[in-house]
């Protein structure tokens, strides 16, 4: 059985309640790793502001 599989099956089982439960902290994992990948790019851009600048030139 894949992870996969073993989510949807355990997934399944749940009672409604948490099933929203579950769908709530995914959605949490999401913006938590987008909010991660953003403050990458801007610690990138800011470490990088010079040569950025000559680029645009």
């Amino acid at each position: 059985m894949t992870l996969a599989e073993k989510l949807v099956k355990d997934f399944e089982s749940l009672p409604e309640l948490q099933k929203r439960e579950v769908i709530d902290f995914v959605e949490f994992l999401k913006q938590k790793q987008q909010k991660e990948m953003e403050n990458l790019m801007d610690s990138i851009i800011f470490q990088n502001e010079e040569a950025l600048k000559e680029l645009s030139k």
